[in-house]
């Protein structure tokens, strides 16, 4: 396209309207990790460095690939190019290079470049871009790992098979500012060299020796957006009924719902989460009238093996759900018992209206911030007025109730809420897993009564064996009992019953301190970074990634994590995270003093 100069932009001034240019534009945003703690180590050189690999590698690379610099900041770089494809190959082309460049510099010395890539509709403003693909570029190099590339689904999409490149799924993210999550993909290394797409099959996920199956997101064809939160609790207790079955392994209702209003191809699907039966269907409801459609689908043939329509009264929407599960489980495995499927028949509650109350609450419980604890009991205690006797509803409410009394102060009459929920959800839950897996963790967190706790926790996982959830409270209670081996059993077998679960931040967790407390502080960094990445608002992930560095004698970087925990709670202190009890006096010592010494203050 040939420019347009300033003048032909101008039309009608006296009409007082500015015709802006726009064109769709695969965008690269990069920046260096650390910068400023680089600049404090060594201005001069890191300045120098720094140059010396825009001049010699990155402005190369892409004027090669047929992109532009937009603009330079101090320490990144915003570029612009006409095709994903070249986007793409011009930023692996640099991260490579800067592996090879980086090769005999001190690790603390090294520059390394976070890049995200994003293909936006962007305003062209003389030689400036702007827009929102041009922000969501921004963001997503904002939460690459350093050295990584992180791209959104438009790009991924374009690609196609096009590039010999593996990606990693990463689900989808919150980013800073941009109104709907993104999902984000991460282009996948081995070594110093990018990982081609056939060797991502073989590093696939392995069939179970059981019946496995995902339970996709049911598609909403209601008209009415507001319905969505109906057909995903509709599919979020199907995989609880499911799991309640010891002879499926079912993959968990986070790492299914990654792939929520996203046309992938089925077989590539059950590879990805490792499982022979991919199950879809939809919801229709309309006033009070419901129809329920599912499909059971061979992931390695895409065949349909079984479909089926349910149709009633919105209020008879558990004997459909029932009816529902009865048909699958009898599809993938006509031997298993008749008992177990009068199992996966048991009803959370009957009363319609506290159900939807739950299931509203449900996006707020897990978020980790106060004003989304305080939705969350809201709507939790609509329910629990409805009805008194609803198990996971009391465990919920105990685990918010346990998230605000260490974010908010330590407020006794929030342990004791905590607490009283808690015991109610392992006194009338004792057949529901979800209640008895929250009710124990909380009440291990704020009694540290772990052995009580672990043995409910068994009950749960002896009625659900595919509980992602349950086998991640599981690994954090086993941690902070010292159960090291269990600990890192329980987590693992979460991180694999649900690879893209938002509350993997959990058995990471659960990782850090077993790493921590058996010395394996390498590993700890590591993991408690995945738990950080998992997810952001989660402060104690902080903290044991500051112990870990300053156990390794990395102060610059144990100072960073303390920054960052400050950054998300100003005036955090020593004595706040002693405050929670959770270890001997001995282990609180040693972490208190990693944390002096990573400049917490007492």
């Amino acid at each position: 396209m040939t420019p347009q100069p300033k003048s032909a932009k101008l039309h009608a001034c006296t009409l007082g309207w500015y015709e802006m240019e726009r064109r769709l534009t695969a965008i690269v945003a990069a920046d260096v990790v650390g910068y400023s703690r680089l600049m404090g180590l060594d201005e001069a050189g890191t300045h120098f460095a720094l140059k010396a690999h825009r001049s010699e590698l990155i402005e190369a690379a892409i004027a090669r690939h047929g992109g532009r610099i937009v603009k330079l900041t101090g320490d990144g770089l915003l570029a612009a190019f006409g095709s994903v494809v070249s986007a793409v190959e011009c930023s692996v082309t640099i991260q490579r290079g800067m592996l090879e460049r980086n090769e005999g510099t001190p690790p603390d010395r090294r520059i390394q470049f976070r890049i995200g890539i994003n293909l936006g509709d962007v305003i062209v403003d003389d030689d400036d871009i702007l827009g929102d693909g041009v922000n969501v570029a921004a963001r997503l190099e904002s939460i690459a790992p350093p050295g990584g590339i992180f791209i959104s689904t438009f790009v991924r999409d374009q690609i196609g098979e096009r590039l010999d490149l593996a990606f990693e799924d990463m689900g989808e993210r919150a980013l800073k500012n941009i109104a709907r999550p993104v999902r984000v993909f991460q282009v996948a290394w081995e070594g110093d060299r990018p990982k081609p797409c056939g060797e991502l099959a073989t590093a696939a996920l392995p069939i179970p020796s059981k019946p496995s199956i995902a339970v996709l997101p049911f598609q909403n064809m209601s008209g009415d957006a507001e319905q969505d939160y109906f057909a995903e609790g509709l599919v979020e207790d199907l995989i609880t009924n499911l799991s309640k079955n010891p002879g499926l392994f079912v993959i968990a209702r986070n790492s299914s719902f990654a792939y929520k209003d996203k046309a992938e191809d089925i077989r590539a699907v059950a590879a990805a989460l490792g499982v022979r039966y991919i199950l879809e269907g939809s919801v229709r409801r309309a006033a009070n009238r419901l129809r329920i459609t599912g499909q059971l689908v061979d992931g390695a043939s895409a065949v349909h093996i079984w479909a089926q329509k349910f149709e009633g009264a919105v209020e008879d929407i558990f004997d459909l759900q029932d009816g529902l599960t009865e048909n699958i489980v009898g599809a993938i495995e006509p031997s298993l018992r008749r008992a177990e499927i009068e199992r996966a028949r048991r009803k959370p509650t009957d009363q319609l209206d506290a159900y939807d109350l739950f299931l509203r609450s449900m996006p707020y419980t897990h978020a980790n911030t106060l004003a989304d604890t305080n939705e969350a009991l809201r709507l939790l205690e609509g329910a629990l007025r409805l009805d008194p006797n609803y198990a996971v509803a009391h465990a919920y409410a105990a685990w918010c109730h346990e998230q605000r009394f260490f974010r908010g102060g330590f407020a006794s009459e929030d342990e004791q809420a905590a607490l009283r929920h808690a015991a109610t959800a392992l006194g009338i839950g004792t057949e529901d897993p979800q209640a008895l897996a929250i009710g124990a963790f909380v009440h291990s967190n704020l009694t540290h009564e772990y052995e009580t706790a672990l043995a409910a926790l068994d009950r749960a996982l002896e009625m659900n064996g595919s509980s992602a959830l349950a086998y991640g409270m599981s690994a954090l209670v086993s941690a902070h009992g010292e159960r090291h081996e269990r600990a890192i059993d329980h987590a693992r077998k979460a991180l694999r019953l649900s690879p893209f679960d938002t509350l993997n931040y959990h058995p990471y967790c659960a990782l850090t301190i077993a790493a921590l407390l058996t010395e394996r502080y390498e590993d700890a960094v590591r993991d408690s970074t995945l738990a950080i990445q998992s997810n952001p608002g989660f402060l104690v992930s902080y903290a044991y990634l500051a112990i870990a560095h300053a156990r390794l004698s990395q102060l610059d970087a144990a100072n960073a994590a303390v920054r960052r925990l400050r950054d998300l709670v100003p005036g955090y202190t020593i004595s706040e995270f002693v405050g929670t009890g959770l270890w001997r006096r001995p282990t609180m010592e040693i972490f208190a003093a990693s944390l002096r010494e990573a400049g917490l203050a007492e």
